[in-house]
C-alpha cells in the first residue's frame, strides 16, 4: 500500500523534561510508516539539554526535521497555530513532548484516511502511564463513531489532543488553533465540528499518555478553568451549545476548581471512562 506523506506537530518549551522529549519525538521518528516532515516548534528560548535532543535526532533522520524557533514563549495555542501552518503536507499528526506514540500510531490512521477520504480528524483513546509506558495507571476513553463523536462535544472533548492525526486544509478553514494557553484543543474541536467535519476515533490501542501526581496540579488552575468556561462561553452564544449544556460544564469546572484533589482525582476517573 502506498501511504500519503504526513507530517508531524510538536512543540517545546523550556520547562520540559529532556528525556521525555526524547522518547515522544523518537516515537514518532520510528513508526512504521515514517513521516517525511516532523515540525518542532521551540516555544521560546529552550534548555541546551532539549536542543541537544532536537539536533541528535535530526543527524539521526537527516531532512526530516524542521525546527521553528521562536523568539518569546507565546504559549501553547499560538505556538500550534504557527506550526499548523508551517507544516508542509496536507496531514499532520500531532504529538505532545512527553507521551509516547506506539509504532503502527499512524499507519492506521493514514489506512483511515485512505479508506475514507472525507474524513477531516481520526484520533484514538489512549492508556494513562506513570514512570514505564508498562505501568498502565487509567485510560481516557473517547466515542469512536462521527454520530457519537457530535453526541459527545456537546459536553466533553471527543478528542485526545496529542493522539489526532488531521486535514490541515479543515484546521484551516476552520480558523485554526486560538490564542489560549490552556484548551486550545477544545476550542479547535468546537470550530471544526462547527465546520462540518468528518471524524473517527480508532479502536485499537496505538497510544501512551503520561500521568503522574502533577497532572492534577496543572489542571487544577484557574488559567485551565477559566479558559474552558470562556470556551464553552462563547460556544453557547454562539449557538452550538445549549445553556443547560454551558451550565452544566461551567458549574463542573468551578466546582473541580474549588474542591479537593480528592473530588477532583474521584471525578476525572469517573469522567474518563464513560462514552
Amino acid at each position: 500500500m502506498v501511504y500519503e506523506p504526513y507530517s508531524v506537530l510538536i512543540t517545546v518549551y523550556k520547562k520540559d523534561n529532556p528525556e521525555y522529549f526524547r522518547q515522544s519525538l523518537s516515537s514518532m521518528l520510528t513508526q512504521s510508516v515514517m513521516p517525511d516532515e516532523v515540525v518542532v516548534v521551540t516555544d521560546g528560548p529552550i534548555t541546551k539539554y532539549l536542543q541537544s535532543v532536537i539536533d541528535e535526532l535530526d543527524t539521526k533522520y537527516p531532512q526530516v526535521i524542521n525546527e521553528v524557533k521562536l523568539k518569546e514563549n507565546v504559549g501553547l495555542g499560538t505556538a500550534l497555530k504557527i506550526g499548523v501552518k508551517k507544516c508542509k503536507n496536507e496531514l499532520i499528526a500531532r504529538m505532545d513532548s512527553d507521551d509516547i506514540s506506539l509504532p503502527d500510531r499512524c499507519k492506521l490512521q493514514l489506512e483511515a484516511f485512505a479508506q475514507n477520504p472525507h474524513l477531516d480528524i481520526v484520533g484514538y483513546s489512549i492508556k494513562e502511564f506513570s514512570g514505564s509506558p508498562d505501568n498502565i495507571v487509567g485510560e481516557r476513553r473517547v466515542p469512536e463513531t462521527n454520530e457519537a463523536i457530535y453526541k459527545f462535544a456537546k459536553l466533553r472533548d471527543p478528542f485526545n489532543h496529542p493522539t489526532v492525526m488531521f486535514r490541515k486544509s479543515k484546521v484551516l478553514s476552520s480558523g485554526n488553533y486560538g490564542d489560549y494557553r490552556k484548551n486550545q484543543d477544545s476550542d479547535l474541536w468546537i470550530k471544526m465540528l462547527r465546520n462540518n467535519s468528518v471524524c473517527m476515533n480508532l479502536p485499537d490501542d496505538q497510544f501512551r499518555f503520561r500521568f503522574d501526581k502533577a497532572t492534577y496540579a496543572r489542571r487544577k488552575n484557574w488559567l485551565n478553568t477559566g479558559s474552558l468556561i470562556e470556551i464553552r462561553y462563547r460556544a453557547w452564544k454562539s449557538g452550538y451549545n445549549t445553556l443547560g449544556e454551558f451550565l452544566i460544564i461551567g458549574i463542573g469546572q468551578l466546582a473541580r476548581h474549588v474542591l479537593p484533589n480528592l473530588f477532583q482525582k474521584m471525578l476525572y476517573k469517573f469522567l474518563k471512562g464513560s462514552k
